[in-house]
C-alpha cells in the first residue's frame, strides 16, 4: 500500500505532482475520497457524493490542465451540477435535480478540477451558520462543538479539515468571508460582475451575491479567479474594467506602501467581542511593521441603513424563492415545506411594497459612491470579519415559542401588523449583530477578503476583513500574499481534525 501526504499540498501543489507524474489524478482522487470518508461522518460537510463520475474524469486528465486532477467540492446553492441534486438545503427541493451545469461549474471543470461532491448549506443560504433541519449541522474542524459559519459552511469545513484544498462558495452577505474567518481559511469575494452567474439567472440577489472559492493558500484563490473570471453573455453586470494577473499579484506583493483605514466598531452600534477587536488591532500593528500606513477611521456610510437595505433584499429574495417552489412542488408552498425562520422571512417579503424595495436599492448606490470616494484616500478598509467568534452548534436555533409565534402570525395573517410594530428593526439587529461587517461590500459591489491572522483563547480562528475599491482585487491579493508569509498567518495544520491523519492511503 502506497502512502501519499495528500493534505500537505494545496491545489496548485497537487496539480504540479500530477503534471510531473509523481502521482496520477486517480491517486489524488482516491486520497481525497479516503479522507472524506474518514472525516465527513463527524463534520457533515458533504451531503452528496459523486465518486464514480470523479473517478471517470480522473482517467481523462492529461496533466496539462492548470489544476490537473485537483479534487473540489461544489456548494449546494447556485453551483448546480447537471443530473445531481440541487436542493439549496431545503427539504422542499429534495427531489430536484439540476438540468445543466452552472457556468461557474463549467469553467471550474475546464481548469482540470474534479468534482467529488456537494457541500452542506443552511436552507436557501440564509444564515451565517450551517445547520439546516433537513441535512443536519456542519461542524467546525477546529472544535466540532462550534459552527464553521455559513452559508458556505460545508465548503469551509471540508477545506479546513484537509478533505479538499479548495471548495466552491458564494457570498451574498458574507457567505465566503464568515466561514473563512471561523475556519482559519482565506476567502475573497470578488467584485460584482467579475464572476459568471448563469445560466439560470443573470444576477444573484440583485448583484449582491458572487461566486468564488474557499482555500487554504492565497495562490489557489488567485489562480482560480484568473481562470474562471470574465464576461458572460446574458449576465446583468459586466466585469469591472480593472483586471490583473492575480497569481502574479500574490507572488509580487504590494507595489507601494498602502494606506489603510481601520475600525473595530460595529456599523450597527452593537457590541464587538474583545477578541474580534484584538484581531484587528493586532493586524494593524502587523501592517505598520510591514511599512504600511494605518489610521483609525470608520467608513462614511450609515451602517443601520446598510443593514436595513440588506434585509429588505433578504426578505424579498426569500419570498420569491418560496413562491418559485411551486414549479417543483406542483402546488403553492406551505408553512411545513420550509423552516419556520425561512417562512417568516418570506412573509415579510410579501408585505414589502415595490416603493420600499426601490428606495432601499437606492441606498446601495449611495453607499457605493461614498465608498469609492473613501478609496480615493485609502487603499483598503480593515474591520473584523465577524463581531463574535463562532457560536456553538444549536446556539442560534429558534425556540419552540418563536417557531409557534411564526406559525400563528402566518395563520392569522398578522405580518403587516408585525412589520409595523417595530419587530423588523429588532429582527435586523438580532440577525446581523454577530456578522455586521460583511454586507457593505456586497451592496457596494466591492471586493473583500477575510484573512486568518488570529486565534482566540479557546483556539478558534477569528478573521479580519479588508475591503478595496471596485475592481481592485489586485490590491487585496498583493497584501494577502505578503501577510501569508508572516508568522501571524494562521494555518489549518494547527487544527485537531487536520492532524488526525498525517498521510492518506490509496
Amino acid at each position: 500500500m502506497t502512502f501519499f501526504p495528500y493534505q500537505d499540498y494545496d491545489a496548485m501543489g497537487l496539480a504540479e505532482l500530477v503534471r510531473k507524474k509523481e502521482v496520477s489524478a486517480g491517486e489524488v482522487v482516491e486520497a481525497a475520497i479516503a479522507r472524506l470518508e474518514q472525516l465527513n461522518p463527524t463534520l457533515n460537510a458533504v451531503i452528496h457524493k459523486i465518486y464514480d463520475k470523479a473517478r471517470w474524469v480522473a482517467e481523462k486528465v492529461t496533466g496539462e490542465e492548470p489544476f490537473a486532477g485537483v479534487p473540489i467540492l461544489m456548494k449546494n446553492l447556485n453551483q448546480e451540477i447537471k443530473g445531481e441534486p440541487a436542493t439549496f438545503g431545503s427539504k422542499a427541493l429534495r427531489s430536484h435535480l439540476a438540468e445543466e451545469d452552472a457556468t461557474f461549474v463549467k469553467r471550474v471543470r475546464a481548469t482540470g478540477c474534479i468534482i467529488l461532491g456537494i457541500t452542506n448549506v443552511p436552507e436557501f443560504g440564509l444564515m451565517g451558520i450551517t445547520e439546516p433541519r433537513y441535512y443536519g449541522p456542519t461542524r467546525n474542524p477546529w472544535n466540532t462543538e462550534y459552527t464553521p459559519g455559513g452559508s458556505s459552511g460545508g465548503a469551509a469545513a471540508a477545506v479546513a479539515a484537509g478533505i479538499v484544498p479548495v471548495a466552491g462558495a458564494n457570498d451574498g452577505g458574507g457567505s465566503i468571508r464568515i466561514p473563512a474567518a471561523y475556519c482559519g481559511l482565506f476567502g475573497l469575494k470578488p467584485s460584482r460582475g467579475r464572476m459568471p452567474v448563469g445560466p439560470f439567472a443573470g444576477r444573484h440577489w440583485q448583484g449582491a451575491s458572487v461566486d468564488h472559492v474557499l482555500t487554504r493558500s492565497v495562490r489557489d484563490s488567485a489562480y482560480l479567479l484568473d481562470l474562471v473570471k470574465g464576461y458572460e453573455a446574458g449576465a446583468a453586470f459586466p466585469p469591472p474594467p480593472v483586471e490583473h494577473n492575480y497569481l502574479e499579484c500574490v507572488a509580487q506583493g504590494p507595489v507601494k506602501k498602502l494606506k489603510i483605514a481601520f475600525t473595530v466598531n460595529s456599523p450597527l452600534g452593537t457590541e464587538v467581542h474583545p477578541e474580534c477587536r484584538e484581531a484587528v488591532l493586532r493586524a494593524a500593528r502587523l501592517l505598520e511593521s510591514l511599512g504600511h500606513i494605518v489610521e483609525e477611521r470608520e467608513a462614511p456610510v450609515d451602517g443601520k441603513k446598510i443593514a436595513h437595505s440588506y434585509m429588505v433584499l433578504y426578505f424579498g429574495e426569500v419570498a420569491a424563492a418560496i413562491t418559485a417552489l411551486e414549479k417543483v412542488l406542483g402546488r403553492k408552498a406551505v408553512f411545513d415545506d420550509v423552516e419556520p425562520a425561512t417562512w417568516l422571512l418570506g412573509l415579510l417579503g410579501k408585505v414589502i411594497s415595490s416603493e420600499e424595495w426601490v428606495l432601499n436599492l437606492r441606498e446601495w448606490d449611495i453607499a457605493a459612491f461614498k465608498m469609492e470616494d473613501f478609496f480615493e484616500q485609502y487603499d483598503l478598509y480593515l474591520t473584523p470579519t465577524t463581531a463574535y467568534p463562532p457560536s456553538k452548534i444549536g446556539e442560534q436555533d429558534l425556540s419552540s415559542a418563536e417557531a409557534a409565534l411564526i406559525k400563528w402570525v402566518s395563520r392569522l395573517k398578522l405580518t403587516k401588523i408585525l412589520k409595523q410594530s417595530g419587530f423588523v428593526d429588532g429582527l435586523i439587529e438580532k440577525s446581523l449583530k454577530r456578522t455586521p461587517f460583511t454586507q457593505l461590500a456586497n451592496l457596494t459591489g466591492q471586493p473583500a477578503m477575510s484573512v486568518p491572522l488570529y486565534l482566540t483563547n479557546e483556539g478558534l480562528p477569528a478573521g479580519v476583513q479588508f475591503i478595496a475599491a471596485r475592481g481592485r482585487e489586485d490590491i487585496l491579493y498583493r497584501l494577502a500574499g505578503q501577510l501569508e508569509q508572516t508568522p501571524d498567518w494562521v494555518t489549518v495544520e494547527k487544527n485537531p481534525t487536520f492532524k488526525k491523519t498525517a498521510t492518506s492511503k490509496y
